[in-house]
């Protein structure tokens, strides 16, 4: 029986992820073995920081990817949004899984919808590029930091620190947290565009390792990885970290590809939006022109702001 070792984070959601592809590969390979390298990333540890501060969501892969460095596991299995675009040498990224619902979705335990919400109501976010966005349609709301495994921001707002949460839908939905919130709301694509990589999987192996590539590739769907390849082409191409206001998404509709980018303030302010399409044919590249399109329109000068403003008050720190 051959084995294969896959590393994971050790957060509820992280397990279901690596326990998905986990019985993927088994039933795929019946010759195949997988079992599961759990570890509690630096990323989940530090919680009275925002994200942006402590060098991104790149924290909660770094510690994968050093374990497949040293030997001691094979593959490692991500939240796609949460790998940055550099890979280190001697790894990579090879597979993406099919992509699910990528929405965002309002949560609370007072209000019924994003509309209900009252003048000044607070709301929980870790997300600069959710508060983008919110306080793009409301500015009247308080943004409050929310940090924390998945139970630990429900158990916030069940206790009345938010009046409401915004997360991503997928995750409540796999680990079956939604039937306990009682009013949520799935946040409609023309208000709240995901990020990069949303609702997908990704895949990073040991590159010299021929026989899990070969695995690792039995789970890719070629679709996602077209989209997501043009959205992690875009966030490279622009320079923006997996924390940044931006947002990314790539969606085929028929036989063409529909790009959607969107940069702005952490407030609200300076957005800048634009939509381009092309054929299936013709989608190689479509990051970089977007990237390109973007840039044109002065997107870099708003997101070097964007980052001096986002945490003024609060000073960065390295891990």
């Amino acid at each position: 029986m051959e084995k294969i070792v896959i590393a994971t984070r050790a957060s509820d959601l992280a397990l279901w992820q690596a326990y998905f592809v986990k019985d993927e590969i088994e039933k795929r390979f019946s010759d195949v073995k997988v079992e599961l390298n759990k570890i509690t990333s630096r990323g989940d540890k530090i919680l009275d920081k925002p994200l942006a501060l402590i060098g991104g969501k790149g924290h909660f892969t770094k510690e994968l990817e050093d374990e497949m460095l040293a030997g001691n596991a094979d593959m490692a299995v991500h939240s796609l949004k949460d790998v940055p675009t550099f890979i280190p040498d001697g790894l990579e990224l090879v597979a993406i899984t099919k992509r699910e619902d990528q929405s965002d979705v309002f949560l609370s335990h007072k209000y019924k919808s994003f509309d209900e919400l009252p003048k000044n109501a607070v709301v929980g976010t870790t997300s600069l590029r959710r508060r983008m966005q919110i306080k793009s349609v409301r500015s009247d709301l308080q943004m409050k930091d929310l940090r924390g495994n998945v139970n630990t921001r429900l158990r916030k707002l069940r206790e009345g620190q938010y009046d409401a949460i915004v997360l991503a839908y997928i995750g409540l939905k796999r680990l079956d947290l939604l039937k306990d919130i009682p009013f949520v709301q799935k946040l409609p694509f023309d208000m709240m565009t995901p990020p990069m990589g949303q609702a997908s999987l990704g895949i990073e192996i040991v590159s010299a390792n021929k026989r899990v590539r070969e695995i690792a590739l039995s789970l890719n769907d070629e679709e996602t990885a077209l989209c997501t390849e043009i959205e992690r082409d875009f966030v490279k191409e622009i320079g923006a970290g997996c924390s940044a206001p931006v947002s990314i998404n790539a969606k085929i509709e028929e036989d063409s590809v529909v790009v959607r980018a969107m940069v702005g303030f952490p407030d609200g302010t300076h957005i800048l939006k634009k939509k381009i399409n092309s054929t299936l044919d013709n989608s190689k590249g479509l990051g970089i022109k977007m990237a390109k399109i973007m840039k044109e329109a002065g997107a870099l000068d708003i997101l070097k702001e964007a980052e001096k403003i986002a945490f003024k008050d609060s000073v960065a720190q390295r891990l």
